[in-house]
């Protein structure tokens, strides 16, 4: 079997794949100051949930955006599960061209996103929006090459920095107002962050599909993705695993005489 996690600044997502099949996946907070121990013992708590042991995990896959975790993760991988973990590095060991100024400053979030969503529907040219932490926009052009994209505040960050920063408004559930012209202070709230935010998305879209040609497909994903597309007009597809899948793609394209994990 192999476990995949995707470290993020807010959640880390861990996931177990039996061959092409995701057996179970967790959402968890992402925490800096967690050590080797903590995370061994807390996935292999996880694991045991779904009654999968740790010597079932023959290979491990990782993308992570938050540096100061990374050598934790390391001894986590060899501590508990005895091998060495497979982390993605874009610019140093990728197979997607990245035509950008500097390669090695691609998160490994975004490269993984945009892999996987080419390998799972292209062909391109795809705008892949993940809505997380971060709202990045990453695109394939028609050649198959990531070309870059946009970087804009998430959603629920977007919000936070407003109530922290008006003294009179209170944080509010997010979630879509029936209707744009808000009747009170929370939906006025919530047609600002959810019906503005589609906006947003569509108009950065509708700029990039120009800049590409004309056309180009739009998939979403991250965990705050079912917020904003039901109202953006421009996403075309949702997949809430595709980076989960995307690591486990390139961990096959990365050990393909590797007998002992079977990725499909």
């Amino acid at each position: 079997m192999l476990l995949v996690a995707d470290v993020g600044n807010t959640n880390t997502k861990i996931g177990v794949f039996d061959g092409a099949r995701l057996l179970a996946s967790w959402r968890l907070t992402s925490r800096r100051e967690q050590t080797a121990d903590e995370y061994g013992l807390f996935i292999g708590t996880l694991l045991q949930t779904r009654g999968i042991r740790a010597p079932d995990i023959l290979g491990i896959a990782i993308s992570n955006v938050v540096p100061p975790v990374h050598q934790t993760l390391e001894r986590m991988c060899e501590m508990y599960f005895g091998t060495a973990p497979y982390f993605i590095e874009p610019g140093v060991n990728t197979r997607m061209p990245l035509v950008v100024d500097a390669p090695t400053e691609v998160g490994a979030d975004r490269y993984v996103d945009a892999f996987a969503a080419t390998v799972k529907y292209g062909p391109p040219p795809l705008i892949v929006i993940d809505f997380g932490t971060a709202t990045t926009f990453n695109c394939v052009n028609a050649r198959g090459e990531f070309i870059g994209g946009a970087i804009a505040p998430g959603i629920a960050t977007s919000v936070d920095a407003l109530v922290n920063r008006a003294a009179r408004l209170a944080r509010v559930e997010l979630a879509r107002p029936k209707e744009a012209i808000g009747r009170n202070t929370t939906t006025n709230l919530q047609s600002g962050a959810i019906y503005g935010y589609a906006g947003l998305v569509d108009g950065l879209v509708e700029r990039m599909r120009g800049e590409m040609g004309g056309t180009a497909q739009v998939i979403a994903t991250g965990g705050n993705a079912s917020l904003v597309v039901d109202v953006a007009r421009s996403v075309e597809k949702v997949d809430e695993h595709l980076r989960l899948d995307g690591l486990r793609m390139l961990y096959a394209d990365a050990h393909p005489s590797d007998g002992g994990v079977d990725t499909g």
